[in-house]
């Protein structure tokens, strides 16, 4: 009799094993789709500057890194940046997309960017050409100080190079 608690234990167990799971294939089509583009939350910057338009402006910003498109060193970037002090008030929403010329697990990563912005001001209705729609650049470098966090460096010439913003900050990378 003491083998049968182990006679019915494997009998038992033979059947939940049968029960795993297996993750669906992908078709042709989510395969390719897979390749070229990746979206998610993927990492955040905070930065802090200075605007050399005019009087000069503080400027905060945030930044998302949500994808990558063909490749890890080309990301998708939103970000936002506020401008305060030095006349009126600024408001940018970029929609930007860098090229990382290092891999992530570089020391210094330089990358350079180009994209799109719209960008308001204080009493925006008052303005003519308010708001405005901006071809964005961005020249920057990341130093990595832990495995995920690193400082950044960055200069965004704005508004077809008129505006001149250079900011310092932190960025974060999560694995992949």
């Amino acid at each position: 009799m003491r083998w049968l608690p182990v006679l019915l234990s494997l009998c038992v167990a033979v059947p939940l094993a049968g029960q795993e799971q297996e993750p669906p294939e992908q078709t042709e089509a989510e395969e390719a789709g897979a390749r070229w583009l990746r979206l998610g939350l993927f990492g955040f910057a905070a930065r802090a500057g200075a605007d050399f338009e005019d009087e000069g402006q503080v400027v905060v910003s945030f930044a998302l890194d949500v994808g990558d498109l063909y490749t890890e060193r080309v990301r998708i970037r939103p970000s936002g940046e506020i401008g305060v002090l030095g006349g009126d008030n600024t408001y940018v929403a970029n929609l930007e997309l860098l090229y990382r010329l290092m891999p992530d697990t570089a020391v210094a990563v330089p990358y350079i960017g180009v994209g799109v912005a719209l960008a308001g001001r204080e009493d925006c209705a008052l303005y003519p050409d308010c708001p405005a729609v901006w071809a964005q650049f961005a020249v920057g470098f990341e130093l990595r100080f832990r495995e995920r966090f690193s400082w950044l460096l960055e200069y965004h010439p704005e508004d077809a190079l008129r505006r001149h913003r250079l900011f310092v900050g932190l960025t974060t990378r999560r694995g992949s």
